[in-house]
């Protein structure tokens, strides 16, 4: 029965990253009047800053993580890992740690799982969110 509900939980994860990648790569309608006809040239674009994070919307992308990292003293199955708790973690802690399973840095299947589902936005908001509480 476990292996089912992580299923839907990872499926619901990736629905809910399409959606919000979707949302975010639509750009707004504009007016073709209110264009001028001859546009400046583009100043060089700066290094992207870090995304700050919405605790409030990181408390809803971490309803999966609660899974595991809620449950105290939860051992997993790769092999006998004990999950930490990851509630008062330093912000900068959390999205670098985020950032290696998704690039593959660090080795853990589930986390890389997750953590590759994750956009930035939404890994600075779970850092957020998850550095926020207790």
């Amino acid at each position: 029965m476990r292996p089912l509900s992580i299923a839907a939980s990872l499926a619901m994860v990736l629905v809910a990253s399409a959606v919000t990648a979707q949302n975010a790569a639509t750009p707004p309608a504009s007016d073709p009047a209110a264009t001028p006809a001859a546009a400046a040239p583009a100043a060089p674009a700066a290094a992207p800053a870090t995304p700050s994070g919405d605790a409030t919307r990181g408390k809803g992308l971490t309803y999966t993580c609660r899974g595991c990292h809620g449950v105290e003293g939860y051992k997993n199955a790769y092999p006998s890992y004990h999950v930490p708790k990851l509630g008062g973690q330093s912000e900068v802690y959390l999205r670098n740690a985020l950032l290696e399973y998704r690039g593959a840095k660090r080795k853990h299947p589930t986390m890389q799982a997750q953590a590759e589902s994750f956009s930035e936005q939404d890994i600075a908001d779970i850092a957020a969110y998850l550095s926020s509480i207790k």
